[in-house]
């Protein structure tokens, strides 16, 4: 191989490793816009939660929803967050509700549902609600406190 030609392909392969890694710290850039979007959009969707948490949880505490209503959706919230959360004794009780009112319809098969039928399930609501009154409150003050902190926290975390 002569002089020229050895030279010709060291500067061609030089190129092609110089173009090789432009790309790849290009799409490095990439995988981290990506990551910190999904990040973002997480927390978003955390703080929806949060949000409607706090909410629901303190028209339970001032007896303005169905309990086992505001159990039922506050375990699904709390499960979109982070599913372990539930495992807390205080909220254990939101999960123990959703076991009991498996049964029951809600939603467009409630309203086909019989006026006697419908009926019949609102009493199992009424008497489930009456025997985990004390605990389901309790689970919305908690859950209070935990809105409050989360939002503190975030808000501190922001101000940094």
């Amino acid at each position: 191989m002569s002089l020229p030609l050895a030279i010709g392909f060291t500067i061609l392969a030089v190129l092609i490793i110089a173009g090789l890694s432009i790309y790849a710290w290009r799409l490095w850039g990439e995988v981290k816009r990506r990551r910190a979007f999904r990040v973002a959009e997480i927390d978003r969707a955390n703080q929806n939660c949060i949000d409607s948490l706090d909410a629901l949880s303190q028209a339970m505490v001032e007896r303005q929803v169905d309990m086992v209503e505001g159990a039922l959706r506050c375990k699904v919230l709390l499960d979109i967050i982070d599913n372990r959360l539930v495992d807390r004794e205080v909220w254990r009780v939101l999960g123990e509700v959703q076991v009991e009112a498996e049964h029951l319809h809600t939603h467009q098969s409630r309203r086909e549902l019989s006026p006697r039928e419908r009926h019949r399930e609102d009493l199992q609501r009424e008497e489930m609600a009456k025997r985990h009154d004390h605990r389901l409150h309790l689970a919305a003050v908690e859950l209070r406190i935990f809105c409050r902190d989360w939002i503190g926290h975030n808000e501190q975390a922001f101000n940094d």
